[in-house]
C-alpha cells in the first residue's frame, strides 16, 4: 500500500465510477502509471484498462484569528483515474 495512499470519495468521482467505471485514488507523486496499475490490480484484484494521472497543486488558504490572518497553502498531491474492464468493479466501501 505505498503506492495507494486513499480512494477520492466525492460526488463526481462516485458518480464517474457508477456510469463510466471509472475509480479515483490518491497516489504517491513518485509513482508511475504502471506501478499505479500493478498496485491496483494486486490489492483489489480486478484487470485495469487506463490509468490516467494529474498532479494537484496546493492551494492558498488564509482564516481570521484572534491573533490576526493567518495564511498558509494546503499540500499538493497527485491523483489517478482508472478505468476498470466492463463487467468489474471496485468495491470501495467494503472496509468502512
Amino acid at each position: 500500500m505505498g503506492i495507494l495512499i486513499r480512494p477520492v470519495i466525492t460526488e463526481k468521482a462516485t458518480a464517474d465510477s457508477e456510469e463510466r467505471n471509472r475509480f479515483a485514488f490518491v497516489v504517491d507523486k513518485k509513482a508511475n502509471k504502471i506501478q499505479i496499475k500493478e498496485a491496483i490490480e494486486e490489492v483489489y484484484g480486478v484487470h485495469i484498462d487506463k490509468v490516467r494521472t494529474m498532479l494537484i497543486p496546493g492551494k492558498k488558504k488564509s482564516r481570521n484569528t484572534k491573533n490576526g490572518v493567518v495564511s498558509g497553502t494546503t499540500g499538493m498531491y497527485k491523483k489517478a483515474i482508472v478505468e476498470v474492464r466492463s463487467g468489474e468493479t471496485i468495491d470501495l466501501y467494503s472496509n468502512i
